[in-house]
């Protein structure tokens, strides 16, 4: 799950929250936001030498004991030379609302952060507002919305943007020559490319990503609207939700059949200065060093042609494949903008609608090499496509199985979405990737099947389809099964090793899915744990409960990202580590290195260099460095799957209805 960029530097900056580590050997990680009253509430001692005989209690923000003495719980392994032992501190039976802390007593003694005890709406409500303000600062276009961090509408040129064929870039995303245009019926298309949401700390814009985001803010704007919905008077993804899809639809173009799948272009070459290359404010980029020839792709951006359509001489054909990966996602999201607008908003749900068919049929079943994602390939290197393709197919059913004679004129009746679902989901499962991930970018299945299930118990479980119900049950299970493994492997219980690109995500990812499995009545989960303590303990895991003590999300708890690799918040004319943050935003997290590499313009983060994370690093390493965009730099993926696994904590099932 490798994300590069910017020279091998992924733009964007990390803000690094401290953790005051100091000189005592043993730390208490807790969930730093809190924990939910009536659920599974697991901290974690991590001491420098064995904690034998050692008890914890429970204190409130008077000093009071409120639980224990209890017993510290089993050893749960080594992280680290330097902490050799990690003990369980559960303490599940306690409910009482309030404000805490922990303290251990014995051989070493150690304190916690605080942290709350109670509803799940007001341990998470206020992380699930973080969450959207994320999103809103990282609007492009003309509709921004002011904040501390936004001042300024940005890349307006965008509403003008000029299709190009893709370079052949090498791995790091530096191409030779010039960009070469794309013609159509003679001309060179031009679109409105503005809007949409920025991809990570840097500025470009990907259907990739974004109709992944789409699609599970929309599911969460659906499925919980008191949460995600409009029935939410802080939190609502609404208007959101509409950002994105308006910028999905502007990349497809439905009456020529021409689909467009990047704005702006990574890395330039020697006459070229691209997005990687330099560190600044987003709204300079119109008019940026005059726009001379060097810039002249900073100012006025290119829009990237689909592959497969651009024959050798740069011409466009109309209606080309498209790769399935992106074909099921845009389609899966133009499905689910249907379902929601087709009442309120008519117009604009049928062209959803077509859009989504069209696409949907467009979908190249039968890829040969590297899946379309972005320029280059190795910063998002996609492989799973069937997964998406079940994702789209079972959107679209939802979005005509209610709407009878109604439905605008398609291709297709609802009954022939369901079988290409569940097509796609046996192809999924009997497939060479089948739980070999959990819900992220390169993996939907963890909706996908919960949509199915839901779908085909909607339809009355009709026979005659490649799958069935209780076998998107146990695909669910053999990859939480998977999780639960690795889980056993690692001292924090975390279901996804530390050590590789995405942590944060699949984390909410892992909460998400144990959660929807939980709804479904999922047989019992291996090792005993429920289904509910798994999503709560990995929701933990990222929200301090690790080895380095931090929050893995910006503001979510008392210690998180300071220094991330995100120019508006580097640049902020404030000083670097301190406020505003960029709320809400999921960072990479731990990870196999830090990064390191500099651009001129970028403020040093952390001030002083001290890194107070380094000593907790062994199996993993995580860095509050403006410059490690492989462990500090938020992004539009990466946060997607947190406000859905905040929304399930709060509601604790759907109210909504696909």
């Amino acid at each position: 799950m490798i994300r590069l960029s910017w020279n091998l530097l992924r733009l964007p900056l990390v803000v690094s929250l401290s953790v005051a580590a100091s000189a005592q050997s043993a730390f208490v990680r807790v969930n730093q936001i809190g924990y939910v009253s009536g659920g599974a509430k697991r901290a974690y001692l991590m001491a420098s030498a064995a904690e034998t005989g050692a008890t914890f209690i429970v204190k409130n923000s008077g000093g009071t004991t409120v639980f224990g003495p209890a017993a510290i719980g089993a050893n749960l392994g080594s992280w680290s030379t330097a902490y050799p032992d990690v003990y369980a501190l559960d303490f599940d039976n306690f409910v009482t609302t309030g404000t805490y802390t922990i303290d251990v007593s014995g051989p070493i003694a150690a304190a916690s952060p605080s942290f709350r005890v109670d509803t799940g709406a007001n341990v998470y409500a206020n992380a699930l507002g973080n969450s959207l303000f994320f999103y809103q600062n990282e609007r492009d276009g003309p509709n921004f919305i002011p904040s501390p961090l936004r001042m300024a509408a940005a890349h307006l040129n965008d509403q003008n943007a000029k299709a190009y064929v893709t370079p052949n870039a090498n791995s790091s995303g530096r191409f030779s020559g010039d960009l070469r245009p794309a013609t159509f019926s003679g001309s060179q298309p031009v679109i409105n490319a503005a809007g949409g949401w920025w991809d990570a700390g840097d500025y470009l814009k990907f259907v990739q990503t974004t109709s992944y985001t789409v699609d599970l803010l929309l599911v969460g704007i659906r499925d919980f609207p008191n949460q995600m919905g409009a029935g939410s008077a802080t939190s609502s993804f609404v208007a959101e939700g509409k950002f994105g899809l308006d910028w999905l639809q502007s990349m497809w173009d439905d009456n020529n059949k021409i689909f467009y799948y990047q704005v702006g272009i990574g890395s330039g070459n020697s006459q070229t200065v691209a997005d990687h290359d330099i560190w600044r404010l987003p709204q300079v980029d119109d008019t940026y060093n005059q726009c001379s020839s060097k810039y002249r792709y900073i100012c006025n951006r290119p829009v990237f042609v689909n592959t497969s359509a651009v024959n050798s001489s740069g011409q466009i054909q109309s209606g080309a494949l498209i790769s399935p990966n992106l074909a099921g996602r845009m389609a899966a999201a133009l499905a689910i903008c249907y379902h929601e607008y087709q009442i309120s908003n008519t117009a604009y749900a049928n062209q959803c609608l077509s859009s989504a068919e069209h696409i949907f049929d467009l979908a190249n079943t039968a890829p040969s090499g590297n899946l379309l994602t972005v320029i280059p390939f190795s910063f998002y290197p996609e492989s799973e496509w069937r997964d998406d393709m079940e994702l789209g197919a079972a959107e679209l059913y939802f979005a005509l199985q209610g709407c009878g004679t109604s439905c605008p004129a398609g291709p297709h009746p609802a009954s022939y979405y369901l079988q290409q679902a569940a097509h796609w989901a046996n192809a999924y499962i009997t497939g060479p990737g089948d739980a070999a991930d959990t819900l992220n970018l390169y993996d939907v299945t963890g909706l996908a099947h919960f949509e199915l299930y839901r779908a085909l118990g909607l339809a009355g479980n009709p026979g005659g389809l490649e799958t069935s119900q209780a076998a998107l049950l146990a695909d669910l299970q053999k990859q939480l099964n998977k999780a639960i493994a690795q889980s056993n492997t690692d001292p924090f219980g975390f279901g996804f090793p530390w050590a590789t690109y995405d942590t944060t995500s699949h984390g909410a990812g892992l909460a998400v899915m144990a959660a929807e499995y939980s709804f479904l009545n999922g047989p019992a989960l291996s090792g005993g744990i429920s289904q509910a303590a798994y999503a709560s303990r990995q929701l933990g895991n990222i929200l301090g409960a690790n080895a380095w003590g931090t929050s893995l999300i910006v503001n979510d708890g008392s210690t998180f990202p300071l220094c991330m690799q995100h120019q508006v918040t580097n640049l902020v004319p404030m000083p670097p580590n301190g406020s505003p943050f960029l709320s809400g935003a999921a960072v990479e997290g731990p990870n196999s290195i830090a990064a390191k590499g500099t651009l001129s313009g970028m403020v040093t983060c952390p001030p002083n260099g001290v890194d107070l994370f380094s000593q907790f690093n062994s199996k993993a390493v995580y860095k509050d460095f403006v410059q490690s965009y492989s462990t500090v730099e938020p992004a539009i993926d990466l946060t997607a799957s947190s406000p859905l696994a905040f929304a399930w904590q709060i509601a604790g099932a759907p109210s909504g209805t696909p």
